[in-house]
């Protein structure tokens, strides 16, 4: 998909978020408090990215998961940005910006992926 077409299909806020690598405003989000069970999949393009049985609540005023769906769903980078090193969470499928990983999540994962809510649709089960 080309950015016209991310532009037609995204609001400005998930255009700015998935597109343009923002973030949302801490506790903001839709899905920071959601209980709701099912699958969390990218709003750009529609793939399977995290279940909701591996979401936490981190405090941190972002969804967190310990795990994706499949690693293969999606791409770390190194980030810089900011002056800070972190590791980018990106759709393998539409190259889109979700959030960001780190290494101090509560499970054996020992993962803490903090996503943006805004680039998150929940299919609930």
């Amino acid at each position: 998909m080309d950015q016209d077409n991310f532009k037609k299909k995204l609001t400005s806020e998930e255009y700015r978020v998935l597109r343009e690598k923002g973030t949302e405003p801490a506790f903001s989000g839709q899905y920071v408090n959601t209980k709701d069970e099912g699958i969390y999949k990218c709003k750009a393009c529609g793939q399977k990215l995290f279940s909701s049985t591996a979401k936490f609540n981190s405090g941190t005023g972002w969804p967190s998961f310990d795990n994706p769906i499949n690693l293969e769903h999606v791409v770390l980078k190194e980030d810089r940005a900011l002056g800070l090193k972190r590791t980018e969470v990106i759709c393998r499928k539409c190259g889109s910006h979700l959030g960001h990983v780190f290494d101090d999540g509560p499970t054996e994962t020992g993962k803490r992926y903090c996503i943006n809510s805004v680039c998150l649709d929940l299919e609930k089960a």
